[in-house]
């Protein structure tokens, strides 16, 4: 392997083969994953939780100390041992030949990624500097550099080319074992698919550009259209997807805007899909709950969940590594942000509405494996008034798994010792054990589903090598255990599932490149049946 590699793209310009595959077309593509990072020892840990068989192209800002590179050569060996390619050598930028964004969008324009990983933008502190009042960063400054020049330059490529390119960051001082799904800065939603008040459903993901949208067609033989980049502010390339009373489906992300003076203001916002398939509306600022952006670039990713009485609570990790909450009127008057001063939280949360109409959220905890519970009192009923604070809670998650489960007022995570599926509620002094110990990341689900004649829970999630598994039992039995049946092809995304219109289940991935796959349950059916999976 040549340190540097001197392979350079020119600006905007496609080899021919790729020429040829254009998405315009409406030919499909499968691009490699683009692993951008500061020096090639970054590299190593994303190599290796890459799958079989992936196709990798590893960008450098800097060709690093030796040490750095024979590290390098040892996991692309390992990796090609795993069934992966690599067309090449690294790309080894040069910071003397011009703008480090522009030359990672001539590598992608030369190499065609689906998919982008790479390092955390901006990394969480280790301390606070009282003196100065900075917090204190013990990661390289270049990481960080690496991973904002990417998203970056992806955007621009995705506007370029008019297709989705998924982005993975991988968050700071993570174990390099975790896989994507349970070490990503910026997570993908577990829920994505909508059905609208016409019945019709909508998917919305987060790409390097923005949140990308496919809508259902008004009849099966019609299909879906998209996907379609919905306009909005520079996003951060994660999504939380609620549902309110209302019907209406609202996407909450975390902006980022460029300071003149220097550094980036980080604000959470969402915006409302009023009708299916028309223009979204427009993004509101929810702000952030720190005033310095230095303190304020820190935060976690939001997540959300609307109560009986129409208000939408949104929750953030804060600066403290604490919780921050706040609230939405029905008529849009917003609180100001309250921190909950309890328990250290990791930046994963789940928050769902509970069978009494009040909203509910399990944490899981910075150190250890553990998980805390809060929840919003009310002194009618006899509890203390405000949020509260329970920590003992049998549920110890695997990073990556927390979900709100399909039925009201239950949470769903793979269990950390065994990476098993379980369902927990609170008040139940134990989970249950669901099965399902192969893959990785959350579980999406629906309740109410026909099968011969029975309602039944459907459940869906990745499985080995990231292909859905999907199960199911009878409504409010999950302790009659669930069988597990892989379907379809690898995801690059977390499986999704909703009803359509008449009843039926259906179930979207994205494929490997980067299109849309379907499957609709066929009732009537001997069992859970679905449909071959449609490529839209």
């Amino acid at each position: 392997m040549v340190r540097a590699t001197g392979r350079r793209a020119r600006r905007g310009a496609t080899p021919s083969e790729q020429t040829s595959a254009a998405p315009r077309t409406g030919a499909a593509r499968t691009g490699p994953v683009a692993i951008v990072v500061a020096t090639p020892g970054d590299a190593v840990p994303l190599i290796a939780s890459e799958p079989d068989g992936s196709a990798i192209e590893i960008v450098c800002l800097d060709g690093g100390g030796d040490s750095e590179y024979r590290a390098l050569e040892a996991a692309v060996t390992e990796a090609r041992r795993r069934g992966c390619r690599f067309s090449g050598d690294p790309f080894v930028l040069d910071a003397g030949v011009g703008s480090v964004t522009g030359q990672i969008l001539d590598v992608f324009h030369e190499t065609g990624p689906v998919r982008v990983r790479t390092l955390d933008p901006d990394p969480t502190h280790v301390g606070y500097d009282k003196e100065r009042k900075l917090p204190i960063v013990h990661e390289p400054p270049a990481r960080g550099q690496a991973a904002r020049s990417a998203l970056r330059a992806a955007r621009r490529y995705q506007r370029a080319v008019g297709v989705p390119v998924f982005v993975d960051c991988r968050a700071a001082g993570t174990d390099p074992a975790l896989p994507p799904e349970s070490a990503s800065r910026y997570p993908l939603p577990s829920r994505w698919l909508v059905s609208g008040k016409d019945g019709r459903l909508s998917a919305y993901l987060p790409t390097a550009a923005g949140v990308v949208r496919w809508t259902e067609g008004r009849t099966e033989a019609e299909g879906w259209s998209g996907p379609e980049l919905l306009e909005g502010p520079d996003l951060m390339p994660g999504l939380t997807v609620v549902q309110g009373p209302d019907g209406y489906a609202y996407l909450i992300g975390l902006s980022r805007t460029d300071r003149k003076e220097g550094g980036a203001d980080i604000e959470v916002v969402y915006a409302a899909q009023y009708q299916t398939g028309r223009p979204l509306g427009p993004w509101v600022k929810l702000g952030n709950p720190h005033t310095s952006w230095q303190v304020a670039r820190s935060i976690g990713f939001p997540v959300a969940a609307f109560a009986a009485d129409g208000f939408m609570n949104v929750f953030v990790r804060n600066f403290g590594r604490g919780i921050s909450v706040l609230k939405q009127s029905p008529k849009g008057v917003l609180s100001g942000w309250e921190a909950l001063r309890g328990r250290k939280v990791a930046d994963e949360m789940a928050v769902f509405a509970s069978p009494d109409g009040g909203v509910h959220l399990v944490a899981r905890t910075r150190d250890g494996d553990g998980a805390v519970h809060w929840y919003h009192g009310n002194a009618a009923s006899g509890t203390a008034s405000g949020w509260q604070e329970d920590r003992r809670i049998p549920v110890s998650p695997r990073a990556g798994s927390l979900s709100a489960a399909p039925e009201s007022g239950t949470v769903r995570f793979r269990y950390a010792a065994t990476n098993e599926v379980c369902v927990w509620w609170p008040g139940a002094h134990a989970p249950i054990g669901l099965g399902g110990p192969d893959g990785d990341g959350p579980v999406a689900g629906v309740v109410g589903a026909d099968i011969q004649g029975w309602g039944c829970t459907v459940l869906v999630r990745g499985g080995h090598g990231g292909v859905p598994a999907i199960g199911a039992h009878p409504d409010g039995r999950p302790d009659t255990g669930v069988w597990w049946s892989p379907s379809g092809e690898r995801s690059i995304v977390p499986p999704a599932t909703a009803f359509d219109s008449q009843g039926r289940v259906v179930i979207v991935t994205v494929g490997m490149d980067g299109r849309l796959r379907v499957a609709r349950q066929q009732l009537g059916s001997d069992g859970l049946e679905f449909t071959p999976w449609r490529v839209q």
